[in-house]
């Protein structure tokens, strides 16, 4: 009950399979540091590159249990491809992900936390609004999906593609929220933007004072702007090895 399996794949793995699981592993802990953990019960998961296989969480380990070798490889349809393999996957957490991996090839990583800010927010009739710089960067590329219960049900999926269409940032309807990157430190840092956003939305509404909102023919044209912050050689691509540099700080097993 208290000892996990001990697993070693770095040997036994490609190169880029073994990348991907320290990228996926850091991004847990990086969650997890972040206080966006959910228990047990949410989950991000990374397309291995070149494969149409990927890496998401064991069910039952908690975010700062992963590592680079308890992510469970699976593919499409949901079949577990590592033969030794100790761990099971969450049946909602593959509906979700498997949805969008499948419709976004696009999408490396797919972030899907229940914060309470991201509940409260997408809860919201009106969900996401322009006032902040933080909603801007969401707002051009943002999406939502309504609330059908947990997502077990496989007919669901088809909906959520739909919903999601090329959009890189999902509210889910009274449940939370989604992003998708080329990267999965792009995953993260529109994660950290869409979270930061709902955080300042309830914070100002809170204050019952009148509000400014952004104009919208700013947000219509923050999306190009947001390309050169949050990916590129000046943006997403420099934050991500500083969160990698303050996870191997903090605790270096996650790369085991």
């Amino acid at each position: 009950m208290f000892e996990l399996p001990k697993l070693n794949l770095k040997d036994k793995v490609s190169e880029a399979e073994w990348q991907t699981r320290v990228d996926l592993a850091a991004c847990y802990r990086l969650a997890y540091l972040h206080g966006w953990d959910d228990l047990i019960y949410t989950h991000i998961s990374a397309r291995i590159p070149d494969t149409d296989e990927f890496l998401i969480n064991a069910f039952g380990l908690a975010f700062d249990e992963i590592t680079a070798s308890n992510l469970v490889k699976i593919d499409l349809e949901g079949n577990i491809l590592d033969q030794d393999c100790p761990f099971e996957i969450n049946p909602a957490g593959f509906t979700i992900h498997s949805a969008v991996h499948e419709a976004r090839h696009d999408a490396m990583c797919v972030m899907h936390l229940h914060t309470n800010e991201l509940i409260s927010v997408a809860t919201l009739k009106e969900g996401l609004l322009p006032l902040s710089q933080y909603s801007a960067f969401a707002l051009a590329s943002m999406s939502y999906h309504g609330y059908e219960g947990l997502a077990v049900n496989e007919d669901e999926k088809a909906r959520l593609q739909s919903d999601l269409g090329n959009a890189n940032f999902m509210l889910l309807r009274n449940h939370g929220g989604l992003t998708c990157g080329k990267t999965i430190g792009d995953a993260f840092m529109h994660m950290y933007d869409l979270t930061r956003a709902c955080q300042v939305q309830l914070q100002v509404q809170a204050t019952g004072a009148e509000i400014i909102e952004v104009e919208q023919s700013i947000v219509d044209g923050i999306k190009a702007q947001a390309n050169v912050v949050h990916t590129g050689l000046t943006g997403g691509q420099k934050s991500w090895p500083a969160m990698l540099r303050r996870i191997y700080r903090l605790d270096p097993t996650f790369a085991e």
